[in-house]
């Protein structure tokens, strides 16, 4: 499949190997009820303002990607702006809603199907390290409380070093961090722009993890819908 034997595999956290929007579903939902936006959203159901955060989460996420927004923006936006779509002032949410959701998501443990086998299988063969554009202190705890701290010899946080993927200083960074070759080194993630595009323009090869089978891009080489894959792969 790949033109060069392989040492070094680099994954993305977050839609990758830790499930972001179940463990994101999971503690909207709780929260919804708890803070009585059933009242104030005169909805029953957490689904729309779920669906309603995620697309505006999923939107930020991809400008915070490019240092386009702050994270101070990231944060407030996608509630405000959740909370305007939905027709009801941002001004009435809660500052606790925001704090109480970054205490809990982190610490929720779902994962992608077949994370760990394919994490403990791959970890025997090559060397295994993290890039993620998520934050510190998240993925700090995510890491811990989701046991995939143990996998990685490496982990490469963009907050802490300063620039996102796919700017190419992050990769090259890596790399040189982890005395990795580019073309001995593989990107795994979700994000075509941030991590199969980003990778490639630093010479690695990428492949697109894509759980939501959404259409492969033309320039798009490797794809695979299920982490369990990889053990055929590589």
């Amino acid at each position: 499949m790949f033109n060069h034997e392989k040492k070094d595999i680099f994954f993305d956290l977050d839609h990758t190997i830790w499930d972001f929007d179940k463990n994101a579903e999971e503690s909207l939902h709780e929260l919804y009820f708890k803070y009585k936006f059933d009242h104030l959203f005169n909805q029953d159901s957490s689904t729309r303002f779920i669906e309603t955060y995620t697309i505006n989460n999923h939107r930020l996420w991809g400008l915070y990607h490019h240092g386009k927004i702050s994270k101070p923006e990231l944060r407030k936006a996608r509630f405000a702006d959740t909370f305007t779509e939905l027709g009801v002032d941002p001004e009435l949410f809660p500052e606790e809603f925001e704090l109480e959701y970054l205490a809990i998501c982190p610490q929720k443990t779902n994962l992608f199907p077949h994370a760990h086998e394919t994490l403990t299988y791959l970890g025997n063969r090559y060397n295994l390290h993290l890039i993620s554009n998520g934050f510190k202190e998240a993925c700090e705890t995510k890491l811990e409380k989701s046991n995939l701290k143990k996998y990685f010899k490496n982990i490469f946080i963009s907050e802490v070093i300063g620039v996102n993927k796919p700017d190419p200083r992050i990769f090259e960074f890596a790399m040189t961090t982890a005395q990795a070759q580019a073309h001995q080194s593989l990107m795994i993630g979700d994000n075509l722009d941030a991590d199969i595009r980003g990778a490639v323009n630093v010479g690695m090869d990428a492949i697109f993890f894509n759980p939501n089978v959404i259409e492969k891009p033309a320039d798009v080489s490797h794809m695979i819908i299920d982490l369990k894959e990889l053990q055929s792969i590589l």
